[in-house]
């Protein structure tokens, strides 16, 4: 990926390649002054659409959960049981 795309404009694993090999030129000492605080700058920017990307698939990990847990347990209710099979009979039982 050339250093000239909009950081913005990259997916996840194209923006984290990019950071990887930022990194090791930087870690190579070869580059100038001004060339390392432009690869800094770049893997800075590189780095924080990294996060944004994995925050917002964390979001949408949370958000299937919940959905699927509503979803869940709605269907457990389904019947118009308020409890699962077993429980009101138990409490039956003990009174």
């Amino acid at each position: 990926m050339s250093q000239t795309a909009d950081v913005n404009d990259l997916d996840y694993e194209q923006a984290r390649d990019e950071l990887v090999a930022i990194v090791a030129k930087l870690e190579a000492g070869a580059a100038t002054l001004d060339e390392s605080l432009g690869l800094w700058e770049r893997g800075e920017a590189l780095a924080a659409r990294c996060q944004t990307l994995l925050d917002d698939a964390g979001e949408r990990i949370t958000q299937a959960r919940a959905s699927g847990a509503a979803g869940a347990d709605g269907a457990a209710g389904a019947d118009g049981a308020d409890e699962p099979d077993g429980e009101e009979e138990d409490e039956e039982n003990a009174r």
